[in-house]
Order: C-alpha cells, then sequence, then structure tokens
C-alpha cells in the first residue's frame, strides 16, 4: 500500500514512466532469456551463430546508450522514448515472423538500438521530472523494474507451451502498447537550445574525471547484479538438485523489493550522505555471497528436507544482494545527473551505462572464469569469493571518492 501511495503522489509523467517500466521488462524478460533455446534446438543453428545474433543484440544497446543519451538532450526525451518503444515492437515483431540470419540479425540491432534510446531517455526524464525527490522517484523505478523482471518469465515460460512466435508477438504487442500510451499521455517538454556539438558534449563528459571513477566503481554493482541471473540460480540448482529452485530466488527479490524498497530509501535519505548509503549498499552485495559460500559444493542428496536446508544460505544470499541494490540504486541514480549540467544529463546516463555496460562485462567474464576453475579444480567457492571482492572493492572505490570530495553533494536549501 505504502508503494502505491508513493507513487500516486507523483505527477502523471512518473507514474506512466513507472508502469512503462514494469511493461518494458515484461516485454524483454518474457522473450530474450528463451531467444538462445529458440534459436539453436528451433531454428537449428550452431553455438556459433546464437552466439553472434545474441552478441549483436548486446553490442547494439550497450555500444549505443551514448547516443540515446545525446538524443534525448538534444531532441527531447519524451520523442527519444517513444521512438525507442517503437524500434522495440518491430525489433521483437521480426523474431517471430523471420527465421533467416539476415532478419534475426535486424531483429537483434533494432531491439539492441531500442533499449539504447529508451533507456537514458527514461532515466532523464523521470530525473527532470522528480526534482528533488529524485531517490524515490528511482527506488519505485526500482520496484516496478524488479516486478517485471519476475513476471516476464513466467509470462514467457507460458506462452512457450504455445510456441517461441507466441512469445515473440506478445512482447510485440506489450510494447506496441507502450508506445501508443506514451505518445498519448506523455507530456512534452521544451528541449532548451543546444550549445555547442554532440562530440563537444562527449568530451565534456568524459573530461570529467570524478564521474568516469564514480562509473568505474559501479563495476562492483552491475557485475553482483548480474549474478541474479547466472551464479545465484545456478547456486540454487545445485543446492537442491531441482531447476524451479532458481525461480524462489526471483520471487523472495521481488517480493522483499515491493515490501522494503521505499521504507529503506525514505529512512536513508536524510541520514548520512548519499555516497555513504552507495558504499554500504556496495559492501552489502557483496557480502551477500558468503552464505552461499559457505555451503558451496555440498551435495544436494539426501532428500527434500536436505535439499531446503541447502537452499536457505542461497536464498539469504539473494536476499541480502537484493537489500544492497535497494540500499545503493536509488542514490546512485540521483547523484548521476549532479555530476554536470543539466542540459546533458541524457549524456551522463548514456555514458555511465557505457562505461559501466563495458567493466561489468569484464566482471561477468571474470565470474564466468571462476565458475569454471571452481568445478574444474574443486573450489566451488571461487566465483563466490570473486563477488564478494567484488562487493568490497567497489564500496572502498566510492568510499575513496567521498574522502576526496569528488561526488555531488546535495543542495541544502537556505531561507531567510
Amino acid at each position: 500500500m505504502k508503494t502505491w501511495s508513493e507513487m500516486r503522489a507523483f505527477p502523471l509523467a512518473i507514474r506512466l514512466l513507472l508502469v512503462n517500466q514494469l511493461g518494458v521488462n515484461i516485454g524483454f524478460y518474457l522473450l530474450i532469456p528463451y531467444l538462445a533455446t529458440h534459436l539453436g534446438e528451433d531454428l537449428g543453428m550452431s553455438a556459433a551463430v546464437v552466439g553472434i545474433v545474441l552478441g549483436v543484440r548486446n553490442l547494439s544497446q550497450q555500444g549505443l546508450f551514448i547516443l540515446g543519451g545525446s538524443a534525448a538532450d538534444r531532441l527531447g526525451a519524451r520523442g527519444v522514448i517513444i521512438a525507442g518503444c517503437a524500434l522495440r515492437t518491430v525489433g521483437f515483431a521480426l523474431f517471430a515472423l523471420g527465421d533467416g540470419l539476415p532478419v534475426l540479425l535486424a531483429a537483434s540491432i533494432l531491439s539492441g538500438l531500442a533499449g539504447a534510446l529508451f533507456n537514458p531517455a527514461v532515466r532523464a526524464y523521470l530525473a527532470a521530472e522528480a526534482g528533488d525527490r529524485k531517490a524515490e522517484a528511482f527506488a519505485l523505478f526500482n520496484i516496478f523494474a524488479t516486478t517485471g523482471a519476475l513476471v516476464g518469465p513466467l509470462i514467457g515460460s507460458a506462452l512457450l507451451l504455445v510456441d517461441f512466435r507466441a512469445s515473440a508477438l506478445t512482447a510485440a504487442a506489450i510494447f506496441a502498447l507502450l508506445t501508443a500510451a506514451q505518445a498519448a499521455v506523455l507530456p512534452a517538454r521544451e528541449v532548451p537550445a543546444s550549445k555547442g556539438s554532440v562530440l563537444g558534449d562527449w568530451r565534456e563528459v568524459l573530461a570529467n574525471r570524478a564521474f568516469l571513477a564514480f562509473s568505474l566503481a559501479m563495476v562492483g554493482m552491475f557485475t553482483m547484479e548480474n549474478q541474479l541471473y547466472l551464479l545465484l540460480p545456478d547456486g540454487a540448482r545445485r543446492a537442491t538438485g531441482w531447476d524451479g529452485a532458481a525461480g524462489i530466488v526471483f520471487l523472495v527479490g521481488t517480493l522483499a523489493n515491493l515490501t522494503l524498497q521505499m521504507r529503506i530509501t525514505r529512512s536513508l535519505k536524510e541520514r548520512g550522505t548519499r555516497a555513504r548509503w552507495v558504499a554500504a549498499g556496495l559492501a552489502l552485495m557483496g557480502v551477500a555471497f558468503v552464505p552461499p559460500m559457505a555451503v558451496a559444493g555440498m551435495s544436494a542428496g539426501g532428500g527434500t528436507g536436505r535439499a531446503a536446508l541447502g537452499l536457505v544460505p542461497v536464498l539469504a544470499g539473494a536476499l541480502l544482494l537484493y537489500v544492497g541494490v535497494m540500499v545503493a540504486q536509488p542514490f546512485v541514480m540521483e547523484l548521476i545527473p549532479e555530476f554536470g549540467r543539466a542540459e546533458l544529463t541524457g549524456t551522463y546516463f548514456g555514458i555511465f551505462y557505457v562505461v559501466s555496460g563495458i567493466a561489468a562485462a569484464v566482471g561477468n567474464t571474470v565470474v564466468g572464469w571462476a565458475m569454471d576453475a571452481g568445478a574444474h579444480g574443486g573450489a566451488a567457492w571461487l566465483p563466490w569469493a570473486c563477488c564478494l571482492a567484488f562487493g568490497l572493492l567497489s564500496a572502498a572505490g566510492v568510499g575513496w571518492l567521498h574522502r576526496l570530495r569528488a561526488l555531488p553533494v546535495r543542495a541544502v536549501a537556505v531561507t531567510a
């Protein structure tokens, strides 16, 4: 109930963007997690070709965030959001309508470009509309995104009982509805005249050393968040011997997010600096990998009771990880626009996701290597220890930037 009352306190534009993010994640997660299986098993493509199709989609999104951010600054976030959702409608529809490699590559490029457009634009619009309540707005954004990430795979699993095309067309229909809703309801805002060139904007942001250092420090947050879809589900399956155990991880996290996110953000906002809570959240995310690490490598045998007991440390770790995200993420999103001029908010978000995405890709490679090395060398604890190190190092990095006074400080209103 508190979540809904908080949502109603925001203007219509923010409420629409929150619902939009719910729909975006439902549409994305009901399709993309099953794409590799469709390409490999249904269409008979080789692992190399599957990797190319998936890689093109990811590269189109991660590499072009900077274009989406600049477009939001110069053309207006509203139009870029609508264009991004429309492009994803087309991209997901192509996954349903075509089986040839050229069509699938086009679908991957369009769906990736769509994310590169609307992701920074949505955050820039939200930051501008929320005013001094950015932390609360991004906390709600996190709730809706997490809920969509849980609901999407459930719907996708049901639609796969029909076939993959049903999933793709449903996802396309969701994005078509979102496009129409934004075009009809999302208010247009005047876009200030741009000074200088796009390249000049990029140079200005990239010259902000404090911002770049902060973006790199966030490698831990993105790497650890990604383990909600890799390491933790794998740990749950190994602990129980049951493939469905991964779903319990997402369920626990979503319920915790719905009940705790707004309470956490409201209670922390006026207590201490934002950097303090970002560092604390990152450290908590790292510590979250300790309980599963303590039981890594143990056998799943022994019946239902033994499996349930084996699942407890994994769920405890997942809960701590979600809480760490709830502590840190709203304040991370609140900080980013304050590193520079308001006219470059979209560019700052775009470059933040490019830098952090590349760094997190390296981090995920390290975790993947640790999983393989641990499995072959009898050191099942190794990937969990890597994630613990990522969390503590990222927390230390943010703490160091704070001690250097390199991070933006929240302005305090002064009355006469």
